[in-house]
C-alpha cells in the first residue's frame, strides 16, 4: 500500500483536527489550545512529547532501532491577526484571529506524518516532529533555539514546507541557495511642534515630514541599491494626529524591508536612518528610527534540496517537481533554523485556483492532506532507510 492510500484510510479525522485548528486560531506564543491538541494526539500515537519549548512549542520524537542518525521536520502552529470573511462552517470564531497562511494545514500534515511513522515503523533512527510557534514576525524559531532545540533534540538535518496557493494540487517547488527573502520591520518616530490647524507658521508639521520622508525613500531602492540586487522597501502605516483644526507634536511611520542578502538590508537600514534623519533635520523636525532584522533569509542546503526534491518526485512524478522554483519577497523565520542544520523548505501547491495567504478569504485545501503527509514519510523513509 502506498503512504497516500495509507493515509485516505483517516484523512476524514486530518481534516476534522484542521478545520478545529482553523475555527480556533491563536496569535503568535498564545497557541495553548493548539500546542495541547498537538501534544495529545503525539502521545496517543505513542510519541515522546515535550512541550513549552519556546514557549508553546511542542516536539514530539520517535525513535525506531538503535540508529544514531536524525532528522527534524517543522510545522509552525500560528494565526494572523485578521478578521475572517469567509462564511463557511470552520471559519473562525475568534474577531481579529485567522488562519490566513495555513499553518492550520501545516501542523495538520504533520500530526498527520507523525501517526504514519508511528504505525508504519519503516525507519531506523530518530525523527523529531518540531511544532513551531509563532511563525509570523514573533521570533517562534528563535525562541525554540534559544531554549536548546537543537541541543536537546539533535537533528542531522532539517525541513520546513509550506503551501503555496496558485500552484496545482499534486506539485511541488524547491530550489537551491536563497529561496526567500530575509526581512525587517521598522517604526520612524518623528518629533515636531504642534499648532493650531489655522496657523501652521507657529508649527514644525510632523505630518508633512512624513509626507517628505516617504516620497525620498522611494528612492533607496532604485539609487541606493545595486541593479544585481533585489529589494524592497514597503511603508505600511502612517498615524498622526487626533483632530481636524490641530497639527500635532508626532507622527509614526512603520514599514518592511526584504532582501535576499544581509548586507543589502545593511545598506537598506543605513541609507533609511540618512535619509529619514536627514530630512527631518532640514524641515526644523528630529527623527528616530528602529530597525529590526526580524528574520534571516532563507536558504536552502544544495544536497538536501535535491533530496527533498527527489522524494517528491517519487510521489507525484518528476514533471510535477520544480527544481527551479522561483524566488519569493516573502520571509520564513524557518531560516534561523537552517542556519544551525543543514536542510530544506518546499511548497506544496495549495490549488490553481485558491486565494492568496495572508487573504481574508484564505482557507487550506484539505484535498493536500494526504499527500502532504505521504512528503513528510518519504523523506523519512528514505533518509532513514533501514540498513
Amino acid at each position: 500500500m502506498s503512504i497516500i492510500d495509507h493515509v485516505r484510510d483517516y484523512h476524514d479525522e486530518l481534516t476534522a483536527i484542521r478545520r478545529d485548528f482553523h475555527t480556533h486560531p491563536e496569535l503568535g506564543m498564545g497557541e495553548e489550545r493548539t500546542s495541547a491538541i498537538v501534544a495529545e494526539k503525539l502521545k496517543e500515537w505513542g510519541l515522546e512529547v515535550h512541550r513549552g519549548i519556546g514557549n508553546t512549542g511542542v516536539v514530539g520524537t520517535l525513535r525506531i532501532g538503535n540508529d544514531t542518525r536524525s532528522i527534524g521536520l517543522r510545522a509552525d502552529m500560528d494565526a494572523l491577526p485578521m478578521t475572517e470573511a469567509n462564511t463557511f462552517e470552520h471559519r473562525s470564531v475568534y474577531d481579529g484571529k485567522m488562519h490566513a497562511c495555513g499553518h492550520d494545514g501545516h501542523t495538520t500534515m504533520l500530526l498527520g506524518a507523525a501517526r504514519y511513522l508511528a504505525e508504519t515503523r519503516n525507519f531506523e533512527g530518530c525523527v523529531h516532529f518540531i511544532f513551531q510557534p509563532a511563525e509570523e514576525g514573533l521570533g517562534g524559531a528563535e525562541a525554540m533555539l534559544k531554549d536548546g532545540l537543537f541541543e536537546r533534540f539533535p537533528c542531522d538535518t532539517v525541513f520546513g514546507m509550506h503551501n503555496h496557493p496558485g500552484v496545482p494540487e499534486g506539485k511541488f517547488g524547491i530550489r537551491s541557495g536563497p529561496m526567500m527573502a530575509g526581512g525587517a520591520l521598522f517604526d520612524i518616530k518623528i518629533t515636531g511642534v504642534g499648532a493650531h490647524g489655522a496657523r501652521p507658521e507657529g508649527s514644525v508639521d510632523p505630518v508633512v515630514v512624513a509626507a517628505h520622508i516617504i516620497s525620498a525613500c522611494q528612492t533607496i531602492v532604485s539609487r541606493n541599491i545595486s541593479a544585481r540586487d533585489t529589494a524592497v522597501l514597503s511603508f505600511t502605516q502612517v498615524h498622526s494626529g487626533d483632530a481636524y483644526n490641530v497639527i500635532p507634536d508626532e507622527a509614526y511611520l512603520m514599514g518592511t524591508a526584504r532582501t535576499f542578502s544581509s548586507d543589502v538590508m545593511k545598506k537598506i537600514e543605513e541609507n533609511l536612518r540618512r535619509t529619514a534623519e536627514g530630512i527631518a533635520l532640514s524641515l526644523g523636525a528630529k527623527a528616530e528610527l528602529d530597525f529590526r532584522f526580524v528574520f534571516a533569509p532563507l536558504v536552502n542546503d544544495v544536497e538536501q534540496t535535491v533530496f527533498a526534491a527527489d522524494c517528491a518526485a517519487e510521489l507525484v512524478g518528476e514533471d510535477n517537481v520544480s527544481r527551479d522554483f522561483h524566488q519569493m519577497m516573502g520571509s520564513e523565520d524557518f531560516s534561523f533554523m537552517l542556519e544551525r542544520a543543514p536542510g530544506a523548505y518546499i511548497r506544496i501547491g495549495n490549488g490553481e485556483d485558491s486565494c492568496q495567504v495572508h487573504n481574508t478569504g484564505y482557507d487550506f485545501n484539505d484535498e493536500i492532506i494526504p499527500l502532504g503527509v505521504a512528503f513528510w514519510g518519504k523523506l523519512v523513509e528514505i533518509k532513514l532507510a533501514k540498513q
